[in-house]
């Protein structure tokens, strides 16, 4: 395989597509806002995707769309995350939970595909977990070490995960999301999965 992605700065279409899909990011600075979009627009631009919508949440046929989840996780998170900061008094910077939370699954584009309504794997899923991807490509952009080791380390099936605050409201933001899709399409939630 070539290299799983490329930058791309220039695609002005798909910026201001991504920039009009994504919420929060009017709580970042404008340099991590920046770097958040190009992220995005990248993965994008290396997959095989058309449009923004056509980006399965996970493989099999499903109505919920990753950026529906994207979106949903960064609400949660922002939200559990106020929760905490009062209950545990931490301060959260915005700029790296909010791009963590935005970022989480920047690499699902690459590694599933889409033939008619059905989500599938794509060859670079067999090659790197999810999460490691992602983790490539924001190193390659210049993020903090938190915001790129956790997005790295996030799946559920992560060998290990991050210590960090923000790590733990990733965690719980991502399956409360991941809990409403399953919903969505039928399937047993993850919080009454046992043993699987």
């Amino acid at each position: 395989m070539t290299e799983p992605y490329h930058i791309d700065t220039t695609s002005n279409w798909r910026r201001q597509a991504v920039e009009e899909w994504l919420f929060g990011l009017d709580r970042l600075s404008p340099p991590v806002r920046e770097k958040v979009v190009t992220a995005w627009v990248s993965a994008w631009a290396s997959s095989g995707h058309e449009k923004l919508e056509d980006m399965p949440f996970s493989p099999g046929e499903q109505p919920y769309r990753l950026m529906d989840h994207v979106n949903d996780v960064t609400r949660a998170g922002i939200d559990l995350g106020a929760r905490a900061a009062a209950d545990w008094k931490v301060a959260f910077d915005p700029d790296v939970l909010v791009a963590i939370l935005i970022l989480h699954d920047v690499d699902k584009p690459l590694i599933y595909g889409r033939e008619g309504d059905t989500g599938v794997h794509t060859p670079l899923f067999y090659e790197l977990p999810h999460g490691v991807i992602g983790g490539m490509l924001l190193k390659e952009l210049g993020f903090p070490h938190t915001v790129v080791s956790t997005v790295a380390t996030h799946a559920t099936n992560a060998p290990f995960h991050g210590r960090n605050l923000e790590a733990h409201v990733l965690h719980y933001a991502d399956l409360f999301a991941a809990d409403h899709a399953f919903r969505q399409m039928g399937k047993t939630p993850l919080y009454l999965r046992h043993g699987k």
